[in-house]
């Protein structure tokens, strides 16, 4: 078995580090990203890292990229080591590590805020509701049970936080912030997205409850989707015949990883900043549930493909 992938270096300018993936300088124009092995929950990097998840985001971006290509266009360009290889010769002694984990893409300048969009009430926005019935500060509906349906989906924008916490915000200060044609366009831009995944997973078995997406613009204003798209790290995927509301739902995501995080939280043990505390071997695989990134992920992949 490969070594999971802590963190990648390669012979071209490293522009960042993220939680996950490291984004280097191909040329003016061109980036790489290379997800790496890492997981975070709650914006905190842990330790241990999970193997194979790197590979996981990058491939379902790549599937999903593709497959909403009319909805907006992507910065996506190719996750096919052979042809990076061929693209950057000077990776090629680096193959085996790139392979399944590296994506070629345009580079845009990238907009300051994640466009979460909620179709179901859960995790955060299930927290806010309980003690205020809002999200955001906005009011809900009265009566909500957790893991209800909101229909239609909420656009929940939210600051992105290199240290410490997101935040949701509304769509007024979205706009205050970018002004009011961009936050419109990446509200659309989020639904239009959203509702398009959905109704593609939902014949295959599976419901999307909630995601975010990130979006850049080019020089010349084009709005695209960046990053990565419909993945258990931006995601909440629930198999569509057990779900049942009143109750939280089994995941095809890092959802064990946040229950445990959650669970240490409530009893005191952690107080939800650096340092994260050491996760149990069952956490970072999760296979015993089929209900990790790891494990479960690629059969969604290959459910989404039949």
């Amino acid at each position: 078995m490969t070594a999971p992938l802590v963190a990648s270096a390669l012979p071209l300018p490293l522009l960042r580090r993220g939680k996950v993936r490291e984004v280097y300088e191909v040329d003016p124009d061109t980036l790489l990203l290379v997800a790496s092995d890492r997981v975070s929950a709650f914006d905190v990097v842990l330790r241990e890292p999970v193997p194979h998840k790197g590979a996981v985001l990058t491939q379902l971006s790549a599937f999903w990229f593709q497959q909403l290509a009319a909805v907006i266009p992507s910065h996506f360009l190719s996750a096919d080591a052979d042809e990076i290889v061929e693209r950057i010769p000077s990776l090629e002694p680096l193959r085996p590590a790139l392979t399944g984990r590296a994506m070629l893409v345009r580079r845009t300048t990238p907009v300051p805020f994640e466009c979460v969009v909620r179709g179901y009430i859960t995790g955060s926005a299930w927290a806010e509701y309980q003690r205020s019935g809002t999200l955001a500060g906005e009011p809900l509906p009265g009566g909500l049970v957790e893991s209800a349906r909101l229909e239609p989906p909420i656009f929940s924008p939210a600051t992105k936080a290199e240290v410490g916490h997101d935040e949701n915000v509304t769509l007024a200060r979205l706009a205050q912030a970018l002004g009011r044609s961009l936050a419109e366009r990446l509200k659309q831009a989020s639904l239009g997205l959203y509702e398009a995944g959905r109704t593609f997973a939902a014949p295959r078995g599976i419901i999307i409850a909630d995601t975010k997406f990130e979006f850049g613009t080019t020089p010349d204003g084009r709005l695209l989707v960046i990053d990565e798209i419909l993945t258990p790290d931006s995601s909440r995927f629930w198999p569509a015949d057990r779900y049942r509301p009143g109750k939280s739902q089994p995941s095809f995501d890092k959802q064990p990883l946040r229950d445990y995080l959650a669970g240490l939280k409530q009893e005191g043990q952690w107080d939800g900043d650096p340092p994260p505390p050491p996760l149990p071997p069952e956490v970072v695989t999760a296979r015993h549930r089929c209900r990790g990134a790891a494990c479960c992920a690629p059969t969604m992949r290959y459910a989404l493909e039949a």
